[in-house]
Protein backbone atom coordinates (compact mmCIF):
# COMPACT_ATOMS: atom_id res chain seq x y z
CA UNK A 1 0.00 0.00 0.00
CA UNK A 2 1.38 3.43 -0.93
CA UNK A 3 1.84 6.61 1.91
CA UNK A 4 -1.07 8.35 -0.28
CA UNK A 5 -3.82 5.03 0.03
CA UNK A 6 -2.84 4.75 3.47
CA UNK A 7 -3.79 8.66 4.23
CA UNK A 8 -6.66 8.31 2.31
CA UNK A 9 -9.84 7.60 4.25
CA UNK A 10 -11.44 4.17 3.25
CA UNK A 11 -15.52 3.79 3.32
CA UNK A 12 -17.60 1.21 2.32
CA UNK A 13 -21.27 0.29 1.69
CA UNK A 14 -23.19 -2.02 3.84
CA UNK A 15 -22.90 -4.63 0.78
CA UNK A 16 -19.56 -4.23 0.01
CA UNK A 17 -18.85 -4.49 3.73
CA UNK A 18 -20.56 -7.78 3.98
CA UNK A 19 -18.71 -9.34 1.02
CA UNK A 20 -15.96 -8.41 2.91
CA UNK A 21 -16.36 -10.02 6.12
CA UNK A 22 -17.48 -13.12 4.27
CA UNK A 23 -14.43 -13.60 2.23
CA UNK A 24 -12.27 -12.78 5.55
CA UNK A 25 -14.65 -15.29 7.38
CA UNK A 26 -13.99 -18.10 4.41
CA UNK A 27 -9.99 -17.23 4.17
CA UNK A 28 -9.95 -17.59 8.27
CA UNK A 29 -11.37 -21.34 8.39
CA UNK A 30 -9.21 -24.08 7.21
CA UNK A 31 -11.03 -26.35 6.65
CA UNK A 32 -14.49 -26.51 5.05
CA UNK A 33 -16.63 -28.75 7.93
CA UNK A 34 -15.43 -26.53 10.62
CA UNK A 35 -18.87 -25.43 12.83
CA UNK A 36 -19.28 -22.09 14.91
CA UNK A 37 -21.17 -22.49 18.43
CA UNK A 38 -23.72 -19.82 19.18
CA UNK A 39 -21.14 -18.48 21.84
CA UNK A 40 -18.86 -17.95 18.72
CA UNK A 41 -21.54 -16.07 16.61
CA UNK A 42 -22.24 -14.14 19.45
CA UNK A 43 -18.81 -13.09 19.99
CA UNK A 44 -18.33 -12.09 16.79
CA UNK A 45 -21.52 -10.44 16.51
CA UNK A 46 -20.62 -8.21 19.52
CA UNK A 47 -16.95 -7.22 18.09
CA UNK A 48 -18.81 -6.13 15.79
CA UNK A 49 -21.58 -4.23 17.98
CA UNK A 50 -24.20 -5.79 16.67
CA UNK A 51 -26.46 -6.65 19.21
CA UNK A 52 -27.64 -10.14 20.61
CA UNK A 53 -31.69 -8.93 19.18
CA UNK A 54 -30.31 -8.29 16.04
CA UNK A 55 -28.41 -11.70 15.54
CA UNK A 56 -31.28 -13.65 16.60
CA UNK A 57 -33.66 -11.70 14.42
CA UNK A 58 -30.97 -11.89 11.89
CA UNK A 59 -30.95 -15.78 12.79
CA UNK A 60 -34.70 -16.05 12.86
CA UNK A 61 -34.64 -14.75 9.19
CA UNK A 62 -32.05 -16.99 8.32
CA UNK A 63 -33.41 -20.34 9.65
CA UNK A 64 -36.86 -19.08 7.58
CA UNK A 65 -34.59 -18.47 4.50
CA UNK A 66 -33.02 -21.71 4.74
CA UNK A 67 -36.66 -22.93 5.11
CA UNK A 68 -37.76 -21.65 2.01
CA UNK A 69 -34.97 -22.76 -0.39
CA UNK A 70 -35.35 -26.24 1.03
CA UNK A 71 -38.72 -26.25 0.22
CA UNK A 72 -38.30 -24.04 -3.17
CA UNK A 73 -35.68 -27.44 -3.73
CA UNK A 74 -38.55 -29.62 -2.56
CA UNK A 75 -41.13 -28.33 -5.49
CA UNK A 76 -38.13 -28.57 -8.14
CA UNK A 77 -37.64 -32.03 -7.64
CA UNK A 78 -41.35 -32.60 -7.68
CA UNK A 79 -42.28 -30.42 -10.66
CA UNK A 80 -39.01 -32.34 -12.77
CA UNK A 81 -40.08 -35.85 -11.13
CA UNK A 82 -43.61 -34.83 -12.88
CA UNK A 83 -42.36 -33.80 -15.80
CA UNK A 84 -40.28 -36.73 -16.31
CA UNK A 85 -43.41 -39.39 -16.08
CA UNK A 86 -45.30 -37.69 -18.87
CA UNK A 87 -42.17 -37.95 -20.88
CA UNK A 88 -41.77 -41.49 -20.68
CA UNK A 89 -45.39 -41.58 -21.01
CA UNK A 90 -45.71 -39.52 -24.39
CA UNK A 91 -42.47 -41.97 -25.44
CA UNK A 92 -44.25 -45.22 -24.73
CA UNK A 93 -47.82 -44.30 -26.18
CA UNK A 94 -46.53 -42.99 -29.04
CA UNK A 95 -43.63 -45.41 -29.83
CA UNK A 96 -46.77 -48.17 -29.69
CA UNK A 97 -49.15 -45.62 -31.88
CA UNK A 98 -46.51 -45.30 -34.72
CA UNK A 99 -45.45 -48.92 -34.85
CA UNK A 100 -49.36 -49.71 -35.00
CA UNK A 101 -49.57 -47.32 -37.80
CA UNK A 102 -46.74 -48.77 -39.10
CA UNK A 103 -48.12 -52.33 -39.37
CA UNK A 104 -51.38 -51.04 -40.68
CA UNK A 105 -49.40 -50.53 -43.96
CA UNK A 106 -49.25 -47.65 -46.13
CA UNK A 107 -46.12 -45.88 -43.61
CA UNK A 108 -47.04 -43.18 -41.19
CA UNK A 109 -49.93 -41.53 -41.41
CA UNK A 110 -51.96 -40.47 -38.88
CA UNK A 111 -49.59 -41.40 -36.40
CA UNK A 112 -47.77 -38.17 -37.20
CA UNK A 113 -51.08 -35.78 -35.91
CA UNK A 114 -51.04 -37.49 -32.71
CA UNK A 115 -46.72 -37.12 -32.34
CA UNK A 116 -47.12 -33.77 -33.10
CA UNK A 117 -49.85 -32.52 -31.11
CA UNK A 118 -48.91 -34.17 -27.90
CA UNK A 119 -45.28 -33.00 -28.50
CA UNK A 120 -46.60 -29.47 -28.74
CA UNK A 121 -48.04 -29.84 -25.12
CA UNK A 122 -45.55 -31.70 -24.06
CA UNK A 123 -43.19 -29.03 -24.96
CA UNK A 124 -45.20 -26.67 -23.37
CA UNK A 125 -45.04 -28.49 -20.42
CA UNK A 126 -41.56 -29.09 -20.35
CA UNK A 127 -41.60 -24.89 -20.17
CA UNK A 128 -43.80 -24.43 -17.36
CA UNK A 129 -42.04 -26.94 -15.32
CA UNK A 130 -38.51 -26.95 -15.92
CA UNK A 131 -38.13 -22.96 -15.74
CA UNK A 132 -37.53 -21.66 -11.65
CA UNK A 133 -38.43 -18.13 -12.36
CA UNK A 134 -41.16 -15.41 -12.91
CA UNK A 135 -44.90 -14.92 -11.65
CA UNK A 136 -46.20 -18.55 -12.89
CA UNK A 137 -43.50 -20.03 -11.07
CA UNK A 138 -43.98 -18.07 -8.00
CA UNK A 139 -47.79 -18.67 -8.40
CA UNK A 140 -47.24 -22.73 -8.54
CA UNK A 141 -44.83 -22.62 -5.58
CA UNK A 142 -47.28 -20.70 -3.44
CA UNK A 143 -50.03 -23.03 -4.64
CA UNK A 144 -48.02 -26.04 -4.10
CA UNK A 145 -46.88 -24.75 -0.24
CA UNK A 146 -50.26 -23.98 1.16
CA UNK A 147 -51.30 -27.72 -0.01
CA UNK A 148 -47.58 -28.37 1.59
CA UNK A 149 -48.90 -26.87 4.96
CA UNK A 150 -52.51 -27.96 5.00
CA UNK A 151 -51.34 -31.32 4.73
CA UNK A 152 -48.64 -30.86 6.88
CA UNK A 153 -51.05 -29.51 9.37
CA UNK A 154 -53.54 -32.03 8.84
CA UNK A 155 -51.32 -35.06 9.74
CA UNK A 156 -50.06 -33.24 12.65
CA UNK A 157 -53.49 -33.22 13.78
CA UNK A 158 -53.95 -36.97 13.16
CA UNK A 159 -50.74 -37.39 14.98
CA UNK A 160 -52.37 -36.09 17.91
CA UNK A 161 -55.13 -37.55 17.60
CA UNK A 162 -53.43 -41.18 17.54
CA UNK A 163 -51.35 -40.05 20.45
CA UNK A 164 -54.20 -39.77 22.47
CA UNK A 165 -56.38 -42.34 21.62
CA UNK A 166 -53.61 -45.30 22.18
CA UNK A 167 -52.41 -43.37 25.29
Amino acid sequence: MTEFESKQAHYYSQEDVQQILHLAISRQVDDDDKEFSYQQLLEIAVEMDISPESLKLAERDWKNLRGELQHRQTFNTLRRTRFKKRLGNYAIVNTILVAVDLMGGGGLGWSLYVVLFWGMGLALDAWNSLQTKGEDYEAAFQKWYRKYQLKSSFDNILNKLFKATSG
